[in-house]
């Protein structure tokens, strides 16, 4: 028995997103008393590989298969269900982003598993099975109890820190059979951004609402995140008002960002705002009305006029770095 645990890569390279779920995966293994296997897919590099060992996985299952460059849900999700029986894991656990969103309710099928949807702790207990996760975009905490014998779980990105835990892990190149009836996606062109921090990659974002009060006024936030080495975003109005494009738009009907670092310029935190980047690390708001929901769910505010306050900040922060 083994907790399983999936882990995507980037080019070729693992990105702290899935240092923190080896190392959440490995605390829940250190629950059951039991080890972490890791599972990837096409990645050629052993000392990349190596590196999850680092943080506590003992096997590293790498799939060979070039057909898996393409991510199909479907393909993906057999394999990883096929793994998870063969290693007899009854804990799968995935990354609440984009791909595990898509992939964890196809093994929870195959598997007849249940699911804990973005949770963000240890389990608070093995019997029953309980853990924790926030509920109604972030309002409220729930104690969610799975009672399945195998039990999938998503991790809320920023939710667990990195634990290293170096082991001596063995690496174990495989190839599987894969149906080809089965791969319904295909891609026919890629195109990739340049030039700029994509923003759901971005470890500091820096994003204005109406407070910037005008599309002129956003030179001093783009050059903020500049200098900080971050990507930009913006609220809802203001992409629905064509200040600043619908890429940036963060929130529940937006993009779900988690960053380390999410700094708030003239935003002044509706709930549907607060839902896409409550997950960020530390939340930073500045904002005239000191009454602004902003200022419940952040690490620290300024309250003040953004216009005024951001010209003094990108002055101090150039002064820091110098």
């Amino acid at each position: 028995m083994s907790v399983l645990v999936y882990t995507e890569h980037w080019g070729g390279k693992f990105k702290k997103l899935t240092f923190e779920l080896v190392s959440y995966a490995n605390a829940v293994a250190g629950m059951l008393n039991t080890k972490v296997t890791a599972v990837t897919n096409g990645l050629n590099d052993e000392s990349e590989l190596r590196k999850l060992g680092s943080y506590g996985a003992e096997k590293i299952i790498n799939i060979t298969d070039e057909a898996l460059k393409i991510l199909d849900n479907q393909v993906y999700a057999n394999i990883i269900a096929e793994i998870a029986q063969k290693e007899g894991s009854k804990i799968i656990i995935l990354s609440n982003n984009n791909t595990g969103k898509a992939l964890a309710p196809r093994v929870s099928v195959r598997l007849k598993a249940g699911i804990g949807s973005g949770v963000s702790k240890l389990p608070l207990n093995l019997n029953p099975f309980t853990v924790y996760k926030r509920a109604y975009s972030g309002n409220v905490f729930a104690h969610l109890v799975i009672k399945s014998d195998i039990k999938i779980l998503t991790l809320a990105q920023n939710s667990f820190e990195l634990l290293e835990k170096p082991v001596a892990s063995t690496i174990e190149n495989i190839s599987v059979n894969i149906d080809g009836s089965m791969m319904k996606t295909a891609v026919k062109e890629t195109q990739k951004q340049t030039g700029k921090v994509i923003l759901t990659d971005a470890d500091i974002v820096v994003s204005g609402g109406r407070g910037m009060k005008s599309p002129d006024n956003w030179t001093s936030l783009v050059e903020l995140a500049l200098i900080l080495g971050g990507a930009t975003a913006c609220s809802r109005p203001v992409s629905d008002e064509g200040w600043r494009p619908h890429e940036e738009h963060t929130g529940q009907t937006g993009k779900i960002i988690a960053p380390n670092l999410y700094i708030a310029v003239g935003i002044s935190g509706a709930t549907q705002h607060l839902a896409g980047i409550s997950s960020s690390k530390y939340i930073v708001a500045i904002n005239t009305d000191k009454d602004a929901p902003i200022f419940e769910v952040a690490q620290y505010g300024i309250v003040g006029d953004a216009m005024k306050v951001l010209p003094k900040l990108v002055e101090a922060v150039k002064e820091i770095k110098q």
